[in-house]
């Protein structure tokens, strides 16, 4: 039972760690969005795409047998973040 268990959390850590690589890179990509909103004076935030993004994430978490209200949350906290960062880089472009 432990070397089952111990293979089991060991799958989770490669799990985690492949999510914390992928965050990485969205927020590299993100961070050039919010550069370049901020060089043509677009707003932080794009409720719009918030909105598509937030359906299509739900379907793909109904699709792929997770909860889609945990995935909202999920994407919610990620967007927030964006936007924040969206924020600071109008402020850094305007300084």
């Amino acid at each position: 039972m432990d070397d089952q268990l111990r293979r089991y959390r060991q799958s989770i850590d490669n799990i985690d760690a492949a999510l914390i690589y992928m965050l990485a890179e969205r927020f590299k990509v993100t961070k050039a969005v919010g550069e370049l909103k901020a060089q043509i004076d677009l707003p932080a935030a794009d409720p719009d795409r918030e909105s598509r993004q937030v359906e299509r994430l739900r379907s793909l978490a109904q699709d792929a047998d997770l909860d889609p209200e945990f995935s909202e949350k999920f994407l919610r906290f990620i967007i927030d973040e964006v936007i924040r960062h969206h924020q600071q880089a109008k402020q850094d472009a305007g300084a």
